[in-house]
């Protein structure tokens, strides 16, 4: 009985010295992976003062120095005046309306900075080191996005297609479990492939530090974020990412995240207050929201987000004085408008479905009517509304995304080099081995690891690769998406090895 008695007492301290020594690892781990993220984030700033460290604190080209000079005006004479300003010296004869044709975000930022945050500084050291300290704020923003967009419960997007998703049940999880047994017998290990759909298992901190280095040191990035390169797009895709990251967040879950959807429109306003390139995240954003109502993975959740982020984006972006009404004239942005009053009509719906409590066929009578009935409506506004010049053109920049970009119609935009289409070398320069990565990280996402969050990643890929193909520039937007699927990959691949090698769950 006593011998018994010492057995169990023994072997409850040896469970318990063995629970805390893993909690212990485990602890260690996590701390070593967000040390790798702060190096990552070091190595992105100590890269991006070279130029800074090779020549001083000096603007250099020409639009860095014209923000720059924006920037001095707005601190000495206040931001009154500089909505009003028009500026005689530059364009001359015919001067320029300074105040309200350019994008203002950088100049505000700045001033905040000098105003709040090192008052003893100069303007210039300020704006020459803006771009490093944003570079560092879209290594954080795309490592959040990554970790975001590989947390589970995961689906396949194979499983939310019509007919694929019959075949998809019947034969994919048979033939995995094939693949396991077979792997079994004959090497001893499934090698890291899970028996199930990966709903809990995903490598998420792993997956955001990969990212994170990525973006760091990618030469797409880089281009448009060295210290002294004060231009719009450095601080813009900080911006972007951002916006992305808050968006997906307020998909997480079954529950509406009012919090992250307002936030999403407010991080947008920055994204229009900072680059002409917010129409591309207006209408990505809408873009996606409408692929996961046509996957059939529309919810209140979804309702909430897409609502929120649209009215409190939009409210703010009107403010800016270069934007003004254009997101509610403008033929470029009435998509997504068009995709906020789609989602109000499905919900009208979807409450009278349950209030009813209707039938399937009746449901699709009343859908039939409300859409009817809203098309109707919106035929009859834009049949009054056209005449009068109400809806904006199509800008020259945006028309040189779908004809050549020499037939646009506008001089200035046809003789700009980098309007011209990207070769396969252009994104080898930028992107690196990251063009061959990516690719990977995007297949796993849409086969195995896809939920409402990481189907953003999809649309982004998608759209990012035509639009930076058709114009060479826009390599700059694939920085973030190809940085993330490529650490999604990457982090897949070190999880697969820490659990067949040391048979460790990833984190």
């Amino acid at each position: 009985m006593s011998s018994s008695l010492t057995s169990s007492s023994s072997n409850a301290a040896s469970s318990s010295t063995s629970s805390w020594l893993k909690m212990l690892l485990v602890s260690l781990y996590i701390m070593g992976i967000f040390q790798l993220i702060l190096w990552a984030c070091k190595n992105a700033y100590e890269i991006r003062l070279f130029a800074i460290k090779e020549y001083g604190r000096v603007i250099h080209e020409f639009d860095p120095y014209f923000n720059y000079r924006a920037t001095e005006y707005l601190w000495a004479n206040g931001y009154k005046k500089f909505f009003t300003w028009f500026d005689y010296l530059v364009w001359y004869p015919l001067g320029r309306p300074v105040g309200t044709t350019i994008y203002p975000g950088m100049q505000f930022t700045s001033v905040f900075i000098k105003q709040f945050i090192l008052p003893d500084w100069s303007i210039n050291d300020i704006c020459c080191l803006v771009p490093p300290w944003f570079g560092v704020l879209a290594t954080i923003s795309v490592a959040l996005l990554t970790y975001e967009c590989s947390r589970g419960p995961f689906d396949s997007i194979l499983n939310n297609v019509p007919i694929v998703n019959v075949v998809y049940r019947n034969t994919f999880p048979p033939f995995v479990k094939l693949i396991r047994k077979y792997l079994v017998k004959l090497t001893g290990s499934a090698w890291g492939i899970p028996s199930a759909s990966p709903e809990t298992k995903s490598p998420s901190l792993e997956c955001a530090f990969f990212a994170a280095a990525i973006m760091a040191i990618v030469p797409a990035h880089l281009m448009r974020s060295i210290g002294g390169g004060y231009d719009n797009e450095s601080i813009a895709v900080t911006a972007m990412s951002l916006t992305f990251y808050l968006w997906t967040r307020s998909l997480r879950g079954t529950e509406p995240n009012y919090v992250a959807s307002v936030l999403s429109g407010i991080a947008y306003f920055y994204m229009v207050a900072a680059w002409g390139g917010y129409v591309f995240v207006l209408n990505l954003i809408g873009l996606h929201a409408s692929l996961l109502v046509l996957l059939g993975r529309y919810s209140t959740k979804l309702h909430r987000a897409y609502t929120l982020f649209y009215l409190v984006g939009t409210s703010l972006a009107i403010q800016v004085p270069v934007v003004g009404w254009t997101p509610i004239r403008s033929l470029e942005q009435m998509g997504p408008l068009l995709a906020f009053g789609g989602f109000q009509l499905i919900e009208i719906c979807q409450v009278l479905k349950r209030k009813r409590n209707l039938s399937t066929l009746e449901t699709w009578k009343l859908w039939i009517v409300v859409f009817a009935g809203a098309g109707l409506a919106l035929v009859v506004l834009t049949y009054i509304l056209a005449p009068t010049g109400y809806f904006g053109p199509i800008s020259s920049r945006v028309r040189s995304l779908f004809v050549k970009h020499t037939k646009t119609g506008n001089p200035l935009v046809d003789s700009v080099a980098e309007h011209q289409p990207a070769s396969p070398g252009a994104y080898f320069q930028y992107l690196h081995d990251v063009c061959y990565i990516a690719p990977v990280g995007i297949i796993l996402v849409a086969l195995i690891y896809m939920n409402d969050s990481s189907s953003f990643l999809l649309v982004y890929g998608a759209v990012a690769y035509f639009f930076s193909h058709r114009m060479v520039r826009l390599i700059l937007l694939t920085a973030p998406i190809a940085s993330v699927l490529s650490g999604i990959a990457l982090g897949h691949a070190w999880a697969w090895c820490l659990e067949s090698v040391a048979t460790a769950q990833p984190s």
